[in-house]
């Protein structure tokens, strides 16, 4: 297939994520008429063989509250990062949320004193020793979920 040739078929491979759960129920309407017209305007046929994918995470607004102030009394505010951009990544997490509350947080793997590099990269490298910082925030949360005052 030449790049100078009109193509006799096409097939578009991807993934789509969203924010809300709105948009994620309409996603396969919205896409389906978009290609209808596209290819009504150009006299072609299609098949569209959507699957959805995981939905985004909704976390608990009061877990994540816990979590917070759990993490930041543990390790100090300065120690606690407050990402103000949602993730577009896919994360399984998600199907657990919509069974029960819950709150997906971020846990800093990377080296003080070595390069870093980026999750998918093949030089991704893990400091395990922040598995000592998820377990004691975790453990930390859950403690101050038990004890708090309702």
């Amino acid at each position: 297939r030449a790049p100078n040739i009109i193509a006799d078929q096409v097939r578009l491979v991807g993934t789509v994520r969203s924010l809300h759960p709105q948009t994620y129920a309409g996603l396969p309407d919205w896409i389906e008429k978009i290609v209808a017209n596209v290819c009504n305007a150009y006299g072609a046929r299609y098949h569209i063989n959507y699957q959805r994918g995981v939905p985004s995470v909704q976390n608990d607004l009061a877990l994540t509250q816990l979590l917070e102030a759990a993490a930041k009394e543990a390790w100090g505010s300065d120690r606690v990062l407050i990402i103000p951009e949602a993730s577009m990544g896919a994360e399984d997490f998600s199907v657990y949320l919509q069974h029960a509350p819950g709150s997906m947080f971020r846990l800093g793997v990377g080296f003080q004193n070595k390069l870093n590099y980026p999750l998918h990269h093949p030089l991704f490298a893990v400091d395990e020793s922040a598995i000592v910082t998820g377990v004691v925030t975790l453990a930390y949360g859950i403690y101050k979920y038990w004890h708090q005052e309702c």
